[in-house]
């Protein structure tokens, strides 16, 4: 009985663990470029002391991995205004590091210099920050993110993929920065810049709001559950305690 305990309580930490991924999915279903949170759980088995050969499954507190369906792009026929075709990423320059995003609302600085929407440093493919003329009038810039002003070439926005499932953290401006070292994108025609446009948040709300009742009514079951056995366990004592 005891074993159903501890299986209960696991599930209830894999749901926990569920239900604050489907909270900031929800909260960033506006957020430009934003990615959902998803959790994969793995079962862990474990021999029981009674019986080696029964087996109890016990499930982990999961691994976090980002969706990569890509969100619904909005026409803004703004010239600084970006977004990715295909499973990449721009990237910017923070205090915290190289982050990756998908967050293509760009703007230049006095100085000429493309900065994102938090003023971070829009990064070229050799990592570079990227410096335009500020008096070279608005720039166009290709699907392979080469950046043109008065027909001249000026610099190019860089495209860099990570393997994610080697670990990563969140960041501001709906990046990450992840464990992986990010690589620049090469030769690759399933990924372009798209320029007049930026990418909304890929979370759907109606399949977050269907998970958030599943992980609901899972919780109250497996409690339910535990409820139970802890009352049988508790019978069983008393049972063996009078003797009887």
């Amino acid at each position: 009985m005891q074993s159903g305990l501890y299986v209960g309580i696991s599930s209830q930490i894999a749901l926990e663990r569920r239900l604050n991924t489907i909270a900031d999915n929800m909260a960033n279903m506006n957020t430009v470029g934003f990615r959902a949170t998803e959790v994969k759980f793995d079962e862990v088995m474990s021999n029981t002391r009674n019986d080696l050969n029964a087996k109890v499954a016990f499930v982990t507190q999961g691994n976090d991995y980002l969706s990569t369906r890509n969100g619904q792009l909005q026409n803004t026929d703004n010239a600084l205004d970006f977004a990715i075709k295909g499973d990449a990423w721009f990237a910017i320059d923070t205090p915290a590091g190289q982050v990756l995003t998908r967050d293509g609302r760009f703007t230049m600085l006095e100085t000429g210099q493309l900065v994102s929407i938090m003023g971070h440093p829009v990064l070229d493919a050799g990592g570079a920050p990227i410096q335009l003329n500020r008096a070279g009038g608005p720039p166009t810039v290709g699907a392979d993110g080469r950046i043109m002003q008065g027909g001249q070439p000026v610099g190019t926005i860089g495209l860099f993929t990570a393997d994610l499932s080697k670990g990563f953290i969140r960041a501001d401006n709906s990046g990450v920065i992840p464990t992986d070292n990010p690589q620049p994108v090469v030769d690759n025609f399933d990924v372009a810049v798209m320029q007049g446009y930026i990418e909304g948040s890929n979370v759907s709300g109606i399949s977050e709001m269907t998970q958030l009742i599943q992980v609901n009514r899972a919780f109250e079951g497996i409690s339910s559950l535990m409820r139970d056995t802890e009352a049988s366990f508790d019978e069983a004592i008393k049972t063996l305690g009078s003797g009887r």
